[in-house]
């Protein structure tokens, strides 16, 4: 056997799911014996079998990838409750294992794989018994949405790229008709359906604050989820940017957002404002000092670069 037989081996044993148990199946799923597949790839020694040893590195690895998803989605947590997102990430990642070097890249497909099993998010996520009042299933489904888009933007904007930022000089000087600019490759503009940027800041300095008890903590948690599910949509739209390290969501107006997504899709800076304010209701005078001011805050945050 080779390096790169075994080591695939070894990688499809640690990924197989483990028992209610929480300890290492003797079946794998193809119907293999776990016992021999562990007698193949790793020697006993004078203390543990070769199973005993291979399912030490099953339950790390299990562990180690749900620990890394629960920190990586607080807020769908809140959303779900432990219970349900526990079945949640295990589902999630038997189906979509870890394909990457990095524990960063886990939840990049769990959007797309959450719509394809709705049933997971709109069963009964608040514990049985509670006085508070449960969120029609589909308000719940499109909470959980906006908050898994909302969090995996935020991991894309820490650590993706920032490339020499445009500075207001080059926006004055350049035909409007001809130029166009880039976004930041770190930065994420998000339509959602539920206020969940406040959402999310909550549940994070809850978390970051002492509380009494465990028990408090999800109470509040549970009071906070609860407020947002009763809110009729209200469209809100997010540019998700990183300054000094830190990770920041900004509230936009429908325009602002709108000038941002056009330049992003490759319009020029002309036909983007012009897309921004095709069915806005705000007086031509106030839509050219609008636009003059959130240009200037663009560029001050760096939020611009060339193709």
């Amino acid at each position: 056997m080779n390096l790169a037989t075994l080591q695939r081996e070894v990688a499809r044993a640690v990924m197989i799911p483990l028992t209610p148990s929480e300890r290492m199946r003797r079946i794998a799923p193809n119907g293999k014996s776990l016992a021999k597949v562990a007698a193949r790839i790793i020697k006993p020694n004078d203390r543990l079998t070769s199973f005993e040893r291979l399912e030490i590195y099953n339950r790390q690895y299990w562990f180690r990838v749900l620990d890394g998803f629960s920190d990586d989605f607080p807020g769908l947590r809140a959303i779900l409750g432990d219970r349900r997102f526990d079945t949640v990430a295990k589902a999630y990642l038997t189906e979509c294992p870890s394909r990457s070097f990095t524990m960063r890249d886990l939840g990049s497909r769990l959007e797309s794989w959450l719509r394809k099993h709705p049933e997971l998010l709109i069963r009964s996520a608040a514990p049985s018994g509670r006085h508070l009042r449960r969120p029609a299933s589909s308000s719940r489904f499109q909470l959980a949405l906006d908050m898994v888009r909302l969090e995996w933007a935020e991991i894309e904007a820490f650590d993706s790229a920032a490339l020499p930022s445009v500075g207001l000089e080059v926006l004055r000087h350049a035909n409007p008709a001809r130029l166009r600019l880039k976004l930041q490759p770190y930065i994420r503009l998000l339509d959602l359906r539920y206020p969940v940027d406040d959402l999310l800041l909550a549940i994070k300095h809850d978390a970051g604050t002492n509380v009494a008890s465990n028990a408090m903590a999800e109470r509040q948690k549970r009071k906070k989820v609860s407020a947002v599910a009763r809110l009729l949509p209200v469209p809100t739209h997010l540019a998700i940017h990183r300054v000094d390290n830190m990770v920041y969501f900004r509230r936009l107006e429908r325009e602002e957002f709108a000038i941002l997504a056009a330049l992003h899709h490759g319009k020029t800076l002309e036909r983007a404002i012009e897309a921004g304010f095709r069915k806005s209701r705000t007086p031509i005078q106030q839509q050219a000092s609008d636009a003059s001011a959130w240009f200037r805050n663009w560029a001050a945050l760096g939020w611009f670069c060339l193709p």
